[in-house]
């Protein structure tokens, strides 16, 4: 691999020109293709496989016009104080409200009058109106949006209390401020870290083509294949934190070959082999991680997971082929002050000084440091086993937003289970079955003690399938409708085997249950898979099996204390000020599976980085503890730039509005910094200075059947000795050249 990047390192160096023209002809392309679409707008969740899915085809199948797609809004209108919703002055007013909500929008279809569908609270103080548009929630315009909200406010002026939820209100597209902030944030550390504008301005550069391309190809394509519109978000933030750090990696790399005397062409062609092979591998294992998670069998985290893995591969492909073609644009200014300074500047002594007090510390006390970076990750993990997994519904929204004052408001005039109704479906090719079924079905739900009310069955044309809606007595989110599920399934199955008609439970509350329960089946399993993964490949790459085994229990140890985390933030609402969460809640169904797949990507790209340079000492002779030092010494500042990188971006998402991308920014900045910080340059050198030699050690059987990857270049050690521009060779140490130059 690492003779193979070379030569594209070469070529791209070379060819700086055209590598620079062919991605702005993919660019180009891709970016009038997503001109002309309107991109993943998509916010639909499906679950093949389970009960309330089924049911729901069979509906849409069965009652077509039960299922149409428009945007709906359910108005809910309380009169004043003290008064009843349908004396003479207020039923005017609600008339008046349901004129200015017909007439809000042309695209709004129908406007349901409370007093005639009898949607009016048992203590006649509160009603709602149920508002259908022609269009999809995705493609109400802002017009269409204001024209809703004034209708409400003029209701307000009349003296009732009016609010709305349902998907008509869903709130515009985000802007795009969390990707800038996290972008000037990894800008800042880049500068620092280079002490070159140029030199940083290389991986900012390159981070954007790549996302560039990312967004572009799935906004093409997001239409055609029913993309969900939070793939575009995850792809955007993973696709700059590893587009700035892949490029980070490369050019440090060249930076260092530079000083050891290459001339600018062969240093980018050993940058590309030695770190563009390191930053192929990350990227492979990241891709793999986000892939893997088609096996839960969730179209939307498919679409998620396929949609990242896309922008990981273009972040990839960018770190390879354009980096090096920039390093060619650029010149000597990339490298910045080490060209005219022949001394290490102040900052960098401090951070070697960090660096080595730190390593040396954890060198001398191993034991006492990897116990207490474990407990303390321990510590932050307990929260984890009291992870309640659900999906948001406008119970979760802010205390100030209409849904939720709209949501409030059904729950005490008509229940908390209005706000969840569960709605069950009866079918048999046999009429006069489906309709005795149906009959039995709702007299023995209507006997369950955690039932408000079942409606009387409605059959479709054929009489072969008929719907009954359940109100139960708790909300949507809690245990006890969740055991209400169940029974009813429970006496589905008894009815089933005594008659042979199907019934079966569906509706957003009976669906959420199943998301969850499927993700909980799932996330174990997946984890396994990743953790057995991880073990395999890092055997494979460490020739090892103390190290990998080493990685994937640190890997374990930062996803459980990230999920620990986000329970006591997003779910207890700890410190939640500080992330700008008013309402605390479950947390999302598919939040631990996708961030187990995110963060062992990244666990894998630190481990890479760090391990690799002490294997390398070690191979060369150097004894174990002399290893670890020296690789630590090449790799801590990097690391930790990288790191700070990521942290960034991602702490950018955790001002989003949207609760699943505010919680993944936050999940994610959390594991990286446990992660790089506390496993990869805590725990990882402890435990090996623990296991000495043995640490790399590996059968011979097993060494044998090995395949030889090539991540940190070895086979480049044996290209030519560095040379001058007039063909010399060069012998000198790095103090000499500088020197020589001065």
């Amino acid at each position: 691999m690492a003779t193979f990047l070379h030569r594209i390192g070469r070529f791209a160096f070379r060819r700086r020109w055209l590598v620079l023209l062919l991605w702005a002809v993919v660019l180009g392309a891709l970016g009038a293709g997503a001109a002309g679409t309107t991109g993943p707008t998509n916010s639909s969740i499906s679950l093949p496989g389970t009960e309330s899915q089924r049911a729901f085809d069979l509906l849409e199948d069965r009652f077509p016009a039960a299922n149409a797609e428009g945007a709906s809004a359910r108005v809910v209108i309380r009169a004043p104080e003290s008064q009843k919703i349908d004396s003479a002055d207020n039923r005017a007013a609600v008339e008046a409200t349901l004129k200015n909500l017909k007439d809000s929008s042309p695209r709004v279809g129908l406007v349901s009058d409370p007093f005639v569908a009898k949607t009016v609270s048992a203590d006649g103080t509160t009603a709602y109106a149920q508002v259908t548009y022609t269009a999809e929630g995705a493609d109400l315009t802002d017009a269409d949006h204001t024209g809703i909200d004034k209708a409400l406010e003029k209701g307000r002026d009349q003296g009732l209390t009016v609010e709305a939820s349902g998907n008509a209100l869903e709130p515009p597209a985000e802007s795009h401020s969390a990707e800038a902030i996290g972008f000037a944030l990894a800008a800042a550390i880049l500068v620092i870290t280079f002490g070159s504008l140029i030199a940083a301005g290389l991986p900012l550069l390159t981070a954007v083509v790549g996302v560039g391309v990312s967004i572009a190809a799935i906004t093409a394509v997001g239409a055609t294949f029913n993309l969900n519109s939070s793939a575009s978000a995850l792809a955007s933030m993973l696709g700059i934190a590893v587009g700035i750090d892949y490029a980070l990696f490369i050019v440090s790399r060249y930076r260092s070959e530079r000083a050891e005397g290459h001339d600018a062409k062969e240093a980018a062609a050993r940058a590309n082999g030695t770190a563009g092979s390191a930053v192929v591998f990350a990227g492979v294992t990241v891709v793999i991680a986000l892939a893997g998670l088609a096996v839960v069998n969730l179209p939307m985290l498919t679409a998620m997971g396929l949609a990242a893995a896309g922008a990981v591969v273009i972040a990839v492909l960018v770190a390879v082929t354009l980096v090096p073609a920039l390093l060619g644009l650029a010149g000597e200014r990339v490298l910045g002050k080490r060209k005219a300074a022949p001394k290490p500047s102040p900052a960098t002594k401090a951070e070697m000084t960090i660096g080595r007090r730190w390593i040396s510390y954890v060198l001398r006390k191993p034991v006492k440091v990897l116990v207490l970076a474990v407990v303390a990750l321990a510590a932050l993990a307990l929260p984890a086993t009291q992870l309640k997994l659900g999906l948001p519904d406008d119970g979760s929204k802010t205390a100030s937003s209409t849904q939720r004052k709209a949501y409030d408001i059904l729950s005490e005039s008509f229940g908390p289970g209005f706000n969840g109704p569960l709605t069950l479906t009866v079918d048999d090719p046999t009429p006069t079955v489906a309709d005795s079924a149906a009959t039995d079905m709702g007299t023995a739900i209507a006997d369950l003690p955690g039932v408000v009310s079942v409606s009387p069955a409605v059959f479709n044309e054929a009489g072969d399938t008929a719907i009954i809606n359940v109100i139960p007595k708790s909300g949507p989110g809690s245990d006890a409708t969740k055991d209400l599920v169940a029974d009813i399934r429970s006496l589905a199955t008894d009815t089933e085997s005594a008659t042979g008609a199907r019934s079966m439970v569906t509706g957003t509350t009976a669906l959420n249950i199943d998301i969850s329960d499927k993700f909980s089946a799932a996330i174990m399993p997946y984890l396994a898979l990743v953790v057995g993964l991880a073990f395999l490949v890092l055997i494979l790459v460490f020739r090892s099996i103390m190290v990998p085994i080493k990685a994937a229990l640190g890997f374990l140890l930062s996803v459980l204390a990230s999920l620990g985390s986000l329970v006591a933030v997003f779910q207890w609402g700890w410190c939640r000020d500080l992330v700008g969460l008013e309402q605390p809640g479950p947390i999302m169904s598919l939040m631990p599976i996708l961030l187990v797949g995110i963060v062992f990507g990244l666990a894998m790209d630190y481990q890479v980085f760090l391990v690799t340079r002490m294997r390398e000492a070690f191979v060369q002779g150097a004894d174990a503890r002399t290893a670890i030092e020296t690789g630590f010494k090449h790799s801590a500042k990097v690391v930790t730039s990288a790191a700070l990188i990521m942290i960034s971006v991602f702490a950018g998402f955790v001002g989003s509005h949207e609760p699943m991308i505010k919680s993944l920014g936050f999940g994610l900045a959390i594991a990286v910094v446990l992660d790089a910080f506390v496993v990869r340059m805590t725990i990882v050198p402890a435990a090996l200075a623990l296991l000495g030699k043995r640490a790399w050690a590996l059968p011979a059987w097993i060494d044998r059947i090995l395949p030889n990857v090539d991540i940190e270049g070895e086979r480049l050690t044996q290209h030519t000795p560095p040379v001058d521009p007039d063909g010399t060779l060069r012998e000198l140490s790095y103090a000499g050249q500088l020197d020589e130059r001065h």
